[in-house]
Protein backbone atom coordinates (compact mmCIF):
# COMPACT_ATOMS: atom_id res chain seq x y z
CA UNK A 1 0.00 0.00 0.00
CA UNK A 2 2.97 2.13 -0.27
CA UNK A 3 4.46 4.28 -2.95
CA UNK A 4 7.98 5.24 -3.12
CA UNK A 5 9.07 7.77 -5.69
CA UNK A 6 12.31 9.69 -6.40
CA UNK A 7 10.53 12.48 -8.85
CA UNK A 8 8.02 14.80 -7.46
CA UNK A 9 4.48 13.68 -8.80
CA UNK A 10 2.70 15.44 -11.63
CA UNK A 11 0.23 17.34 -10.50
CA UNK A 12 1.56 17.90 -6.65
CA UNK A 13 2.21 21.55 -6.86
CA UNK A 14 -1.17 22.64 -7.93
CA UNK A 15 -3.20 19.56 -5.81
CA UNK A 16 -5.68 20.46 -3.06
CA UNK A 17 -5.40 18.27 -0.45
CA UNK A 18 -8.36 16.45 -1.03
CA UNK A 19 -7.19 15.50 -4.44
CA UNK A 20 -4.34 13.49 -3.16
CA UNK A 21 -5.53 9.96 -3.70
CA UNK A 22 -6.31 10.48 -7.07
CA UNK A 23 -2.86 11.79 -7.86
CA UNK A 24 -0.68 9.64 -5.79
CA UNK A 25 -2.95 6.49 -5.38
CA UNK A 26 -1.86 5.44 -2.05
CA UNK A 27 0.54 6.69 0.88
CA UNK A 28 3.36 8.24 -0.93
CA UNK A 29 7.21 8.35 0.21
CA UNK A 30 9.57 10.86 -1.86
CA UNK A 31 12.96 11.62 -1.83
CA UNK A 32 14.05 14.57 -3.36
CA UNK A 33 18.16 15.16 -3.84
CA UNK A 34 19.47 17.84 -2.51
CA UNK A 35 23.02 19.66 -2.14
CA UNK A 36 23.68 17.86 1.33
CA UNK A 37 22.97 13.98 1.45
CA UNK A 38 21.24 13.22 4.60
CA UNK A 39 18.23 14.48 4.35
CA UNK A 40 15.32 16.32 6.30
CA UNK A 41 12.53 13.73 6.61
CA UNK A 42 8.86 15.52 6.66
CA UNK A 43 5.71 13.69 7.12
CA UNK A 44 2.18 15.52 6.02
CA UNK A 45 -1.42 14.30 6.46
CA UNK A 46 -1.08 11.57 8.84
CA UNK A 47 -4.63 12.75 10.21
CA UNK A 48 -6.23 13.40 6.51
CA UNK A 49 -7.79 17.18 7.78
CA UNK A 50 -5.13 18.83 9.01
CA UNK A 51 -3.60 20.38 5.97
CA UNK A 52 -0.97 22.96 6.79
CA UNK A 53 1.55 20.68 6.84
CA UNK A 54 1.07 19.57 2.55
CA UNK A 55 0.53 23.35 2.09
CA UNK A 56 3.62 24.58 3.87
CA UNK A 57 5.39 21.35 1.78
CA UNK A 58 3.67 22.47 -1.47
CA UNK A 59 4.69 26.09 -0.86
CA UNK A 60 8.60 24.51 -0.12
CA UNK A 61 8.62 22.74 -3.27
CA UNK A 62 7.02 25.95 -5.02
CA UNK A 63 10.13 27.92 -3.86
CA UNK A 64 12.83 25.84 -4.47
CA UNK A 65 11.25 24.74 -8.00
CA UNK A 66 13.94 26.99 -9.99
CA UNK A 67 16.80 26.47 -7.44
CA UNK A 68 18.53 23.06 -6.04
CA UNK A 69 17.54 22.00 -2.18
CA UNK A 70 19.99 22.98 -0.06
CA UNK A 71 19.85 19.81 1.64
CA UNK A 72 17.92 16.06 0.56
CA UNK A 73 14.40 16.01 1.40
CA UNK A 74 12.13 12.96 1.67
CA UNK A 75 8.25 13.35 2.23
CA UNK A 76 5.89 10.86 3.58
CA UNK A 77 2.35 11.98 2.34
CA UNK A 78 0.20 9.71 4.64
CA UNK A 79 -4.01 9.14 4.40
CA UNK A 80 -4.84 10.38 1.45
CA UNK A 81 -8.10 8.36 1.45
CA UNK A 82 -9.43 10.19 5.09
CA UNK A 83 -7.67 13.14 2.99
CA UNK A 84 -9.85 12.50 0.28
CA UNK A 85 -12.84 12.73 2.50
CA UNK A 86 -11.65 15.88 4.78
CA UNK A 87 -11.39 13.05 7.85
CA UNK A 88 -8.98 12.68 10.33
CA UNK A 89 -9.54 8.96 9.37
CA UNK A 90 -11.80 6.86 7.81
CA UNK A 91 -14.51 4.88 10.55
CA UNK A 92 -12.81 2.20 9.04
CA UNK A 93 -9.22 3.07 9.75
CA UNK A 94 -6.48 2.80 12.27
CA UNK A 95 -5.24 6.08 13.29
CA UNK A 96 -1.64 6.95 11.34
CA UNK A 97 -0.31 8.56 13.68
CA UNK A 98 -0.75 5.42 16.65
CA UNK A 99 0.82 2.51 14.16
CA UNK A 100 4.55 3.75 14.14
CA UNK A 101 7.01 0.98 15.72
CA UNK A 102 6.03 1.12 19.55
CA UNK A 103 2.35 0.57 18.77
CA UNK A 104 -0.17 -1.16 21.27
CA UNK A 105 -1.92 -2.29 17.97
CA UNK A 106 -1.54 -5.83 16.40
CA UNK A 107 0.09 -6.16 13.01
CA UNK A 108 -1.42 -5.07 9.87
CA UNK A 109 -0.95 -4.09 6.38
CA UNK A 110 -0.80 -0.11 8.11
CA UNK A 111 1.75 -1.09 10.35
CA UNK A 112 4.09 -2.87 8.07
CA UNK A 113 3.99 0.28 6.06
CA UNK A 114 5.26 1.95 9.15
CA UNK A 115 8.06 -0.27 9.60
CA UNK A 116 8.98 -0.55 5.94
CA UNK A 117 9.02 3.39 6.26
CA UNK A 118 11.51 3.61 9.05
CA UNK A 119 13.67 0.74 8.17
CA UNK A 120 13.93 2.67 4.44
CA UNK A 121 14.52 6.27 6.25
CA UNK A 122 17.28 4.43 8.59
CA UNK A 123 19.35 3.40 5.99
CA UNK A 124 19.23 7.44 4.27
CA UNK A 125 20.12 8.60 8.09
CA UNK A 126 18.21 11.86 8.31
CA UNK A 127 19.34 14.66 9.39
CA UNK A 128 16.08 15.40 11.47
CA UNK A 129 12.25 14.74 11.55
CA UNK A 130 9.89 17.28 11.81
CA UNK A 131 5.82 15.77 11.50
CA UNK A 132 3.47 19.01 11.18
CA UNK A 133 -0.25 18.70 12.49
CA UNK A 134 -2.96 20.64 13.23
CA UNK A 135 -5.53 21.04 16.20
CA UNK A 136 -9.20 20.58 16.84
CA UNK A 137 -9.33 23.39 20.07
CA UNK A 138 -8.09 26.45 19.91
CA UNK A 139 -4.11 26.25 20.83
CA UNK A 140 -0.96 28.48 20.44
CA UNK A 141 1.76 26.58 17.91
CA UNK A 142 4.11 24.70 19.38
CA UNK A 143 6.19 22.26 18.92
CA UNK A 144 6.64 18.30 21.01
CA UNK A 145 9.62 15.77 21.49
CA UNK A 146 9.48 12.44 22.73
CA UNK A 147 13.26 12.31 24.27
CA UNK A 148 15.01 15.13 26.40
CA UNK A 149 17.74 14.85 24.08
CA UNK A 150 19.25 18.38 23.53
CA UNK A 151 19.23 17.91 19.47
CA UNK A 152 15.61 17.32 19.66
CA UNK A 153 14.81 20.28 22.58
CA UNK A 154 17.26 22.40 20.06
CA UNK A 155 14.92 21.51 16.84
CA UNK A 156 12.09 22.28 18.40
CA UNK A 157 13.22 25.61 20.15
CA UNK A 158 13.41 26.99 16.41
CA UNK A 159 9.93 26.74 15.97
CA UNK A 160 9.13 28.82 19.72
CA UNK A 161 9.16 28.98 23.06
CA UNK A 162 6.49 26.69 24.19
CA UNK A 163 7.89 22.88 23.72
CA UNK A 164 5.74 19.92 25.25
CA UNK A 165 7.40 16.53 26.08
CA UNK A 166 5.19 13.29 25.76
CA UNK A 167 5.46 9.45 25.56
CA UNK A 168 2.26 8.27 25.25
CA UNK A 169 -0.09 7.91 23.41
CA UNK A 170 2.07 4.69 21.82
CA UNK A 171 2.80 4.50 18.21
CA UNK A 172 3.61 8.23 17.24
CA UNK A 173 6.19 8.74 14.04
CA UNK A 174 7.85 11.12 15.60
CA UNK A 175 8.61 8.31 18.58
CA UNK A 176 10.04 6.09 16.16
CA UNK A 177 11.65 8.19 14.85
CA UNK A 178 13.58 9.04 17.65
CA UNK A 179 15.30 6.38 17.54
CA UNK A 180 17.80 7.23 14.92
CA UNK A 181 17.41 11.14 14.33
CA UNK A 182 16.45 13.85 16.21
CA UNK A 183 12.42 14.36 15.40
CA UNK A 184 9.60 16.70 16.71
CA UNK A 185 6.04 17.15 15.79
CA UNK A 186 4.37 20.61 15.01
CA UNK A 187 1.49 21.24 16.84
CA UNK A 188 0.56 24.77 14.10
CA UNK A 189 -3.13 25.71 15.67
CA UNK A 190 -6.46 24.78 12.91
CA UNK A 191 -6.20 23.41 9.68
CA UNK A 192 -6.80 26.14 7.06
CA UNK A 193 -5.02 29.08 9.32
CA UNK A 194 -2.47 30.33 7.17
CA UNK A 195 -0.15 31.74 10.14
CA UNK A 196 0.12 27.96 10.64
CA UNK A 197 1.74 27.62 6.96
CA UNK A 198 3.59 30.12 6.97
CA UNK A 199 4.83 29.47 10.55
CA UNK A 200 5.95 25.58 9.55
CA UNK A 201 7.55 26.36 6.34
CA UNK A 202 9.86 29.09 7.90
CA UNK A 203 10.92 25.87 10.75
CA UNK A 204 11.38 23.81 7.01
CA UNK A 205 13.73 26.04 4.98
CA UNK A 206 15.51 26.97 8.44
CA UNK A 207 15.88 23.30 8.81
CA UNK A 208 17.41 22.61 4.85
CA UNK A 209 19.48 25.31 5.38
CA UNK A 210 21.55 24.08 8.54
CA UNK A 211 24.76 22.32 8.74
CA UNK A 212 24.28 21.04 11.72
CA UNK A 213 22.25 21.63 15.03
CA UNK A 214 22.86 23.86 17.56
CA UNK A 215 24.46 21.78 21.04
CA UNK A 216 23.11 22.42 24.37
CA UNK A 217 19.72 22.75 26.16
CA UNK A 218 18.14 25.82 24.59
CA UNK A 219 17.22 28.46 27.75
CA UNK A 220 14.38 30.14 26.15
CA UNK A 221 11.75 27.45 26.00
CA UNK A 222 9.20 27.15 28.40
CA UNK A 223 8.79 23.03 28.82
CA UNK A 224 5.50 20.95 29.87
CA UNK A 225 5.62 17.66 30.10
CA UNK A 226 1.78 15.88 29.28
CA UNK A 227 1.19 13.50 32.36
CA UNK A 228 -2.03 12.36 31.65
CA UNK A 229 -5.18 11.88 28.51
CA UNK A 230 -8.52 12.49 29.34
CA UNK A 231 -11.54 10.26 27.07
CA UNK A 232 -14.99 9.61 27.47
CA UNK A 233 -16.57 6.26 27.58
CA UNK A 234 -18.61 5.39 24.93
CA UNK A 235 -21.42 4.64 27.20
CA UNK A 236 -21.64 8.69 28.07
CA UNK A 237 -23.16 11.27 25.56
CA UNK A 238 -21.24 14.30 25.42
CA UNK A 239 -22.59 17.87 24.42
CA UNK A 240 -22.05 21.76 25.42
CA UNK A 241 -26.27 21.48 26.80
CA UNK A 242 -27.57 19.76 29.45
CA UNK A 243 -29.47 17.35 27.84
CA UNK A 244 -26.08 14.59 27.83
CA UNK A 245 -24.69 13.17 30.25
CA UNK A 246 -21.46 15.18 30.77
CA UNK A 247 -21.96 19.01 30.04
CA UNK A 248 -18.42 20.32 27.96
CA UNK A 249 -17.68 23.86 28.67
CA UNK A 250 -16.82 25.67 25.58
CA UNK A 251 -14.83 28.06 27.16
CA UNK A 252 -12.39 25.54 27.89
CA UNK A 253 -10.99 26.22 24.83
CA UNK A 254 -9.61 29.29 25.20
CA UNK A 255 -7.75 27.82 28.38
CA UNK A 256 -5.25 25.83 26.43
CA UNK A 257 -2.01 26.13 27.95
CA UNK A 258 -3.27 27.84 30.55
CA UNK A 259 -3.03 26.72 34.06
CA UNK A 260 -6.01 25.91 36.17
CA UNK A 261 -6.56 25.61 39.24
CA UNK A 262 -7.69 23.06 42.29
CA UNK A 263 -11.32 23.00 42.54
CA UNK A 264 -12.22 24.70 39.12
CA UNK A 265 -15.68 23.23 37.28
CA UNK A 266 -14.20 21.16 34.20
CA UNK A 267 -17.39 20.28 33.17
CA UNK A 268 -21.13 18.80 34.41
CA UNK A 269 -22.78 15.59 34.61
CA UNK A 270 -26.08 14.44 34.44
CA UNK A 271 -27.72 13.78 37.77
CA UNK A 272 -27.85 9.76 38.64
CA UNK A 273 -25.98 9.11 35.40
CA UNK A 274 -22.74 8.26 37.21
CA UNK A 275 -21.42 9.90 34.37
CA UNK A 276 -17.01 10.68 34.40
CA UNK A 277 -14.09 11.16 32.15
CA UNK A 278 -10.93 8.37 32.15
CA UNK A 279 -7.85 9.79 32.84
CA UNK A 280 -5.10 7.59 31.52
CA UNK A 281 -0.81 8.25 33.05
CA UNK A 282 1.65 7.38 30.54
CA UNK A 283 1.70 4.32 31.82
CA UNK A 284 -2.18 3.88 30.75
CA UNK A 285 -3.23 3.32 34.63
CA UNK A 286 -6.19 4.67 35.31
CA UNK A 287 -6.05 7.88 37.48
CA UNK A 288 -9.32 9.49 37.47
CA UNK A 289 -9.74 9.38 41.20
CA UNK A 290 -6.20 11.56 41.19
CA UNK A 291 -7.07 14.32 38.96
CA UNK A 292 -11.23 14.58 39.70
CA UNK A 293 -13.86 14.31 41.59
CA UNK A 294 -17.56 14.44 40.72
CA UNK A 295 -19.39 17.18 43.67
CA UNK A 296 -23.08 18.28 43.18
CA UNK A 297 -23.52 17.09 39.72
CA UNK A 298 -19.83 18.84 38.72
CA UNK A 299 -16.64 17.07 37.62
CA UNK A 300 -14.22 19.37 39.72
CA UNK A 301 -10.49 19.49 39.35
CA UNK A 302 -8.64 17.85 42.29
CA UNK A 303 -5.22 19.36 41.90
CA UNK A 304 -3.38 22.30 39.78
CA UNK A 305 -3.09 21.35 36.00
CA UNK A 306 -2.13 23.04 32.58
CA UNK A 307 -4.84 22.01 29.41
CA UNK A 308 -3.62 21.26 26.22
CA UNK A 309 -6.01 20.30 23.06
CA UNK A 310 -9.08 20.96 24.67
CA UNK A 311 -11.88 20.23 22.50
CA UNK A 312 -15.98 20.15 21.99
CA UNK A 313 -15.60 18.83 18.72
CA UNK A 314 -17.21 15.40 19.36
CA UNK A 315 -15.84 13.64 16.78
CA UNK A 316 -12.46 14.62 17.31
CA UNK A 317 -13.18 13.49 21.42
CA UNK A 318 -14.41 9.78 20.21
CA UNK A 319 -12.00 9.29 17.53
CA UNK A 320 -8.69 10.42 20.07
CA UNK A 321 -9.44 12.44 23.37
CA UNK A 322 -10.57 15.36 25.22
CA UNK A 323 -7.70 16.51 26.26
CA UNK A 324 -4.25 16.39 27.73
CA UNK A 325 -3.25 17.41 31.27
CA UNK A 326 0.70 18.70 31.63
CA UNK A 327 2.79 19.95 33.99
CA UNK A 328 5.56 22.34 33.90
CA UNK A 329 9.55 21.06 33.63
CA UNK A 330 11.85 23.09 35.06
CA UNK A 331 15.64 22.71 34.43
CA UNK A 332 18.43 23.60 37.26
Amino acid sequence: MLNETHDLPEGLLDAKSTELLAILGAPTLIHLEGKIKKPLFVCTLLHGNETTSFYAIQQLLKDYQDTPLPRSLSIFIGNVEAAAQDQRRLDSQLDFNRIWPGTHYSDSAETDMMKTICNIMRKRKPFASIDIHNNTGYNPHYACVNILNPHCLQLAGMFGSTVVYFTSPKGVQSSAFSDFCPAIVLECGQSGDSDGVAHSLNLLKTVLELDALPEGHPEHINLHHTVARVTVPERFTIDTEKNADIHLDPALENQNFRQLTTGSVFAGVTADSQANFIVSNESHEDVTNEFFDVINNDIVLKKDIILSMYTTNEKAIRQDCLCYLMERIHFT
